[in-house]
């Protein structure tokens, strides 16, 4: 038996988007009341998620958490119209973040996230230092970090700086160390 999903007839709401649940194999997110189908990440891409997710957690000032892969309102549309939902591969956020989608049901919001993180895939590129870059500032967040795993393994690290968006300072290798939006520093190597 084959079973082919249903293209929705209408542009999606975030509200909408959400009551889809879970689609397998790989995810999905909503891209101005479209879906969008993504294939899971390979190994390498997965591991260096998680080495920065474990590394982070050790250094985060009380009060902020890492969370892996959850779905992210970019809050860029009002709730009735066609909406935008990413599911970037880490966001900082404050503790009570997930208490509040615990208690309330919905999804994070843009406006609580500080720090949003792309390990990019070869099928990526493009939108994460495009398409995501430019809906992540229109968005609020004050911080982009786009992760890459192609050897020598380097981190982009973006701040918003008012109508230009986000603005860097170019990729780092080695070590990549902030004190803004927190102290931290990262191994980039140990990461695969």
């Amino acid at each position: 038996m084959t079973i082919r999903p249903v293209a929705p007839t209408h542009l999606l709401t975030v509200a909408e988007y959400l009551e889809i649940g879970e689609i397998e194999p790989g995810y999905s997110e909503l891209v101005e009341g479209r879906l969008l189908m993504t294939p899971t990440p390979a190994p390498d891409h997965n591991r260096a998620a998680l080495e920065i997710a474990v590394r982070l957690h050790g250094q985060l000032p009380t009060g902020l958490e890492v969370i892996p892969a959850m779905d992210v309102d970019l809050e860029l549309a009002p709730a009735e119209a066609p909406g935008t939902v990413r599911r970037p591969d880490l966001v900082v956020v404050p503790r009570e973040v997930r208490k509040r989608v615990r208690a309330e049901g919905g999804t994070i919001r843009a406006s609580e996230v500080l720090v949003v993180m792309e390990v990019l895939s070869p099928g990526s590129r493009r939108t994460d230092h495009v398409h995501k870059r430019g809906e992540y500032a229109d968005a609020g967040i004050p911080h982009y970090w786009i992760i890459d795993t192609t050897d020598p393994v380097s981190l982009l690290a973006c701040h918003l700086a008012g109508e230009f968006g986000y603005a860097d300072a170019g990729s780092v290798t080695g070590t990549f160390s902030a004190t803004e939006p927190f102290p931290v520093e990262i191994d980039l190597g140990a990461l695969l």
